[in-house]
């Protein structure tokens, strides 16, 4: 049974740090592609910022230069840690981890599906007060 679980969310003033971590279990962690989306209300489910295996990131352009995104493989979890946080951060966090050796990676690629991950966790919440 796969499970991604978060953890880290809560409520912190602008400006403030948050510290998310995603434990994954029934997974090949250290071959998964793992990201951070979020949804706030009302919006649409977006993406925060990825890893590959290797290492290597990408990140929204409203995160750029405030979120830094890692991972652990020996201890199956990825991190986001979130700094100059403000209201427009506020949001529910989802992890997601996706095999780039599948399908699903393919359609998130090329942007068909973008959101197409072949797992999830339950999500954490964020709110940022100003």
């Amino acid at each position: 049974q796969v499970q991604l679980v978060e953890s880290g969310g809560g409520l912190v003033q602008a400006g403030g740090s948050l510290r998310l971590s995603c434990v994954a279990s029934g997974i090949t962690f250290s071959i998964n592609i793992m990201a951070w989306h979020r949804q706030a209300p009302g919006k649409q489910r977006e993406l925060v910022a990825r890893i590959t295996p290797g290492g290597s990131t990408n990140y929204a352009d409203s995160v750029k230069g405030r979120f830094t995104i890692s991972r652990d493989n020996a201890k199956n979890t990825v991190s986001l840690q979130m700094d100059s946080l403000n209201v427009e951060d506020t949001a529910v966090y989802f992890c997601a981890a996706v095999d780039p050796r599948g399908p699903s990676w393919d359609k998130i690629r090329s942007g068909v599906i973008p959101d197409d991950y072949d797992y999830w966790g339950q999500g954490t919440q964020v709110t940022v007060s100003s």
